[in-house]
Formats: C-alpha cells, structure tokens, sequence
C-alpha cells in the first residue's frame, strides 16, 4: 500500500522527515514547497487554491492529510480534504475553537469512515511514557505534570490577547488530553477540581488591541476521578528562562520518588545547535520535534499495516471532544474560584 501525504501549514515538519511516506505537498500561510510528485507547483508559476491543491494530490491516490493550521480555520479543512477523498485525517491539537465544532467534525469523519488521528506529542513523549510506568509500579504513588513556558511578564498581554480561547485551550491542553488518555478524566467522571490557589494567578489584562482578557498566567489544580485516580497540572506562562519545558513528578504521600524532564541534557544541547542554525525559529519546535516524528511514524506505520483503532499511545479525534469537554468545564469553574 502507498499513500501521499497532503500537509496544510505544517510547522511540525520542519525537521522534514516523514517516514514512511513519501512528501508530496506542504502548504503554509508563510509560503510552500512542493517534491515527488508529478505536476508539483513550480514556486515562480501561477499559484493554485487550497481546494484546487487537495483535489489535485487526493486525485494521485490515496492521501493522508495532516491539518497544522489556524484551529479556527480545522473545520472547514477537514471538510474539505475528506471531500477531496482523503482517507485518513492527522489534525493538530486542540481540534476546533470548541466542543460543538468538534463533535460536528467528529460526526462528519464518522459518517464519512474517515478515521482522526490527533498530534497531542506529550503523548508519546518520553518524559511522560517514564513517569506513567514508574506510577503504575509504585503504590499508592500520584503525578504531577508541570508544563513551563518562556514569557516574561511584560509579554502576557500579548501572550493573553494571542491566545485568547484562554489557556485551558492552548499550553495546557497537552496535560488534558495525558488525563483523558491515561487517567479516564472525563467531565461526567471528574469526582472533584481542587485548585492551588498558592500556585495560581488568574488575571485581567488589556492586550496590545484594547480589549481585556482573564486568563491564567499559573495555574495549579488536582482531578480526582469517581474511579479514585488523582493526578495534578501545573502550568506557568513565565515559568521558564530557557525556552520552556516540562516535567512529570511522581510522588507518594507528597515524598517525590522519580522526576523525568524535558529537555533533559542531551535534548537540550540539541535545541541549543539548532536554534543557533535557524535563530528565527520558535525554540519550541526543536524541542517538539522528535515527539512529531514519532506520531507520524506511529500513524503512518499504523495506517499501512491496515490494522483498526487508533496507533499506541495516539488521541483520536474522540479523546480530542473529551479533551476539549473538560477544558469548557474547568474553565469558569477555576477562574471562579482563583478569582474570589
């Protein structure tokens, strides 16, 4: 079996490696490029629409799509690559801007018979896959999953005005979906939210446009599920001077038995060189790199094997809606009561 690999605005791969297909179109807002494929756009000639793009590369055979772009732009996008005869979908997190739009998409895939594979990269992530099964051999032990970014607090308006569908949505949707994935958090399964008030700052702030958004610039809180799992999230806007990361804590009884990072050492000194090659690209790229790989790896591999469900480890489209779901929940919930 062979498949072409049809690539709307795709920061992801910008390491350009996409085994075991073969690259065949890569559009994005920042301009494109095009290899391996007969009739590929010479970059001097007269530009095709998106539509046209899609129908073209569908038409060669079958397509895998892989959406990166606006998320309030995925559902007209997934429409219109499964119209074009895409089979497969692969759709950057969070989905869509909301829970109605995304079950929408959902439905419109599952009536279509178009499976939705999602890049939620801390999935598959080591730094995660270490702590899960320290855990899972530790009694009695509970995770703490904390994601830092690198703004400083100058930059929050901007960070706020930017990501306005609020944090819930944007930094900390990773952490959401580890929870819907390996710990069951759903919102009809959420037992109790203690948020850490100590931790936290919810605030009000006016963006470079004028208007004022409340969000999160910390935010701490524990789930625990009516099957009795417990698991924390903290997140930080301002948590980092070195290009952000992440770690996953294993504790019992608040005593830490195991830390995994990322970067660790030698993720590190790989960011370092590239940033220092290509200084005009986001840090964070190179430090989500491997992690895309991977998911591409794992759904391209899965999708040519011809086996059903979904690749090890990797959120489909319905743990996206459960996702998204419990960030709608937890929003007003948390702000509520940080703001009191």
């Amino acid at each position: 079996m062979c498949f072409s690999v049809l690539s709307i605005n795709a920061h992801s791969i910008c390491q350009r490696r996409i085994p075991p297909f073969s690259l065949q179109t890569s559009l994005s807002g920042y301009g494109w490029s095009a290899r391996a494929r007969p009739g590929a756009r010479d970059p001097t000639g007269p530009a095709r629409t998106l539509s046209q793009e899609i129908l073209l590369t569908a038409a060669q055979g079958p397509t895998l799509a892989l959406i990166s772009g606006r998320t309030a732009d995925n559902p007209k996008l997934l429409k219109e690559v499964i119209e074009a005869g895409c089979t497969p979908v692969y759709l950057e997190k969070p989905g869509a801007p909301t829970v109605a739009e995304l079950e929408e998409m959902k439905a419109y895939a599952a009536e279509k018979g178009v499976p939705v594979y999602m890049g939620y990269n801390k999935n598959v992530t080591p730094y995660v896959l270490k702590a899960l099964e320290v855990e899972k051999a530790t009694p009695g032990a509970t995770t703490t999953f904390v994601h830092l970014n690198a703004y400083k607090e100058e930059e929050l308006p901007e960070c706020f005005e930017r990501n306005a569908e609020g944090m819930l949505k944007n930094m900390a949707v990773h952490e959401l979906a580890l929870l819907a994935t390996y710990y069951g958090v759903t919102v009809d399964n959420i037992a109790s939210v203690t948020p850490d008030a100590e931790y936290s700052r919810c605030m009000t702030l006016t963006g470079p446009g004028g208007s004022e958004f409340t969000d999160f610039a910390k935010l701490g809180f524990t789930v625990q599920t009516k099957d009795g799992k417990t698991v924390t999230v903290k997140a930080d806007r301002c948590g980092s001077t070195t290009g952000g990361g992440s770690e996953a804590i294993v504790s019992v009884d608040g005593e830490v038995k195991f830390t995994s990072v990322t970067p660790d050492e030698e993720l590190q000194k790989f960011c370092d060189e590239q940033a220092a090659a290509d200084p005009e690209m986001m840090p964070y790229f190179f430090l989500q790199s491997e992690d895309y790989i991977t998911l591409k790896e794992r759904s391209t591999a899965h999708i040519l094997s011809g086996a059903a469900g979904a690749p090890e480890g990797m959120a489909t489209i319905d743990t996206a809606v459960e996702t998204l779901k419990v960030a709608e929940y937890l929003q007003p919930l948390l702000q509520e009561a940080l703001l009191k």
